[in-house]
């Protein structure tokens, strides 16, 4: 018996799950008086990409594509933070940069699956006789 779920599979969960657990350890030695501001809104940022991408797979009644957009805002979210945690000096210059490239894959990653699910969705609808 495979106890994995089927998300676990998917490349593009894997490769946030990598991004996540980096971003979570970096946060956890921001200032302790950070603890319930930028320290929370960073890991539930991160944390929320991975939680929706596996919520579609699974959840068939909510079209994946629509779960990638959202997923993709909070992306876009964690990286503002990243950029918060650099202005406040929290992170240097070379980890902000790090963390922005393994973002902008990620974004690559969820814009072609996004592009993938369109263009199944489009065949789909030139395959039924009306």
């Amino acid at each position: 018996m495979n106890e994995n779920f089927g998300f676990e599979s998917l490349e593009l969960w894997k490769k946030v799950r990598v991004f996540k657990i980096e971003i979570c350890r970096i946060a956890r030695l921001f200032p302790a008086d950070e603890k319930f501001k930028l320290i929370d809104q960073i890991i539930r940022s991160v944390r929320s990409i991975n939680a929706l991408i596996s919520e579609g797979q699974e959840d068939l009644l909510i079209p994946i594509k629509y779960i990638c957009i959202l997923a993709r805002g909070s992306l876009s979210e964690t990286i503002n933070h990243l950029i918060d945690a650099f202005d406040d000096k929290y992170i240097t210059e070379i980890q902000l940069r790090d963390l922005k490239i393994k973002g902008k894959e990620i974004e690559l990653i969820i814009n072609g699956y996004i592009i993938f699910l369109r263009k199944k969705r489009d065949e789909g609808k030139g395959n039924k006789k009306e």
